[in-house]
């Protein structure tokens, strides 16, 4: 694994969106203008018979992730985001194309803005958010990941999801529901509602003695290798686009 994954801690900072489907499909978008890793976008799939697929951009960043969460198949293959106001396209490879539209922040967004970014991407600061995140929205803020790692997720901002279209091997998903069932990658989830989140993560290594670690599924096909983090500048690829009128 990349020195990257070693014992120092890590900070991935972007986007994350979570989406259901009424064909049962749940999809999970991570947009990170800045990571270890440089800016990438990677998508966690789960379908109605509980396959869970990731499509990351690089050996790299498939091993990394895969080594966090749980799947039972990975991918590399491209991941092209692109922003356009409130609408953003998401291509992976010929594996999926997702179309989805950002709404208004409501009052948990307007909470969420409320917090300084430094205090907000602190992980000490989940021992606060943890408890209610878990009431209102049904998720989690810090918590064991697989690997020998620990995960803190700092939420900055949300919007609701208003419209989601999305093919997945050319197999139309039907039209945008709550993401149910729960996605099971492990640690993490998101918001029943579609959501989009601006999210500070780190994964560092799990505390000593706690005897925590999740099990990831090591086989990687390749269909080819592939500032403020909101996506900025015009044109294809991740990180490209606009977004983040503050509305």
């Amino acid at each position: 694994m990349s020195r990257r994954a070693g014992s120092a801690a890590l900070r991935f900072d972007g986007f994350i969106a979570g989406l259901g489907t009424t064909s049962g499909t749940r999809l999970v978008l991570g947009h990170w203008p800045r990571s270890p890793f440089g800016p990438f976008s990677d998508v966690m799939l789960e379908r109605p018979d509980g396959h869970r697929l990731l499509l990351a951009p690089t050996p790299e960043t498939a091993r990394f992730i895969s080594g966090t969460y749980r799947f039972d198949e990975v991918r590399v293959v491209p991941v092209q985001v692109r922003v356009r106001g409130d609408d953003w396209t998401v291509v992976a490879g010929d594996v999926l194309r997702l179309r989805f539209t950002v709404g208004r922040r409501g009052l948990t967004g307007l909470a969420l803005r409320a917090v300084p970014g430094s205090l907000a991407a602190w992980p000490p600061w989940t021992a606060v958010t943890d408890l209610p995140a878990r009431l209102l929205l049904g998720v989690r803020t810090r918590g064991s990941a697989g690997g020998g790692r620990r995960e803190w997720y700092g939420a900055r901002d949300l919007h609701r999801v208003t419209a989601v279209s999305a093919t997945h091997e050319g197999r139309d998903l039907g039209s945008p529901a709550l993401v149910v069932p729960p996605v099971r990658f492990g640690f993490g989830s998101t918001p029943r509602r579609p959501a989009l989140v601006r999210v500070t993560t780190t994964v560092g290594p799990e505390r000593a003695g706690s005897g925590m670690s999740g099990r990831a599924r090591r086989g990687v096909s390749s269909d080819h290798g592939s500032e403020d983090p909101a996506p900025a500048g015009a044109g294809d690829g991740p990180g490209s686009g606009e977004h983040g009128r503050d509305r």
